[in-house]
């Protein structure tokens, strides 16, 4: 097997897990990123209020997605990009609710993915006063980046992985789940309407 996976990450328009406003991937093969991609998101009616709090900490604002697709548009691209990997993310129940709570918002099916979290890894693996996603990339040998641009993050969270996995000789996403006693999750099967 190989370390093979995806990254994600997801800015919300406000405190709504419904509310993405931007998605960033990055693609792993053989433990490297051969693939990042990106891009703003409408987010979905009654969930599309930005809050102040949101715009400082990812400076997007609501004219910047007023003419992007929305979620319905976008999230064949998002699952085309992903295919059948591993999703992983910094903190990923955050990111999988998005996921869940903005198909749910919009009536989409979701695929239930299989999912780590880099944040628990990370815990597992590094000693850090700080298992925040800036202070460990850079333990992981990963430097300044644009903290929550959506691709950036996607980015430093696999270079995480990549690196846990290295140090712990763990040779895919299962196996670095095993030796770091953390648990892949599985988005749960839609429920039909």
């Amino acid at each position: 097997m190989a370390l093979d996976f995806t990254a994600i990450d997801f800015e919300t328009a406000n405190a709504s897990s419904a509310s993405a406003c931007a998605v960033g991937l990055a693609r792993v093969r053989d433990g490297r990123i051969v693939s990042t991609t990106g891009w703003l998101i409408h987010p979905p009616q009654g969930h599309d209020r930005f809050f102040e709090l949101n715009i400082g900490i990812h400076g997007i604002h609501p004219e910047d997605v007023a003419d992007a697709k929305d979620w319905s548009d976008q999230l064949h691209d998002l699952v085309s990009f992903a295919g059948d990997d591993v999703l992983v993310a910094h903190n990923a129940g955050f990111d999988m609710a998005v996921l869940r709570r903005t198909c749910e918002a919009t009536g989409d099916a979701y695929p239930p993915y299989r999912y780590a979290c880099s944040l628990q890894v990370a815990r597992r693996v590094y000693d850090l006063p700080s298992y925040r996603l800036p202070a460990v990339a850079i333990e992981a040998g990963y430097g300044a980046f644009a903290h929550h641009e959506a691709t950036a993050d996607a980015a430093a969270c696999a270079h995480i992985m990549i690196d846990a996995s290295r140090r712990v000789g763990a040779d895919d996403i299962d196996a670095l789940a095993q030796l770091t006693g953390v648990k892949i999750g599985r988005l749960p099967v839609p429920v039909s309407a």
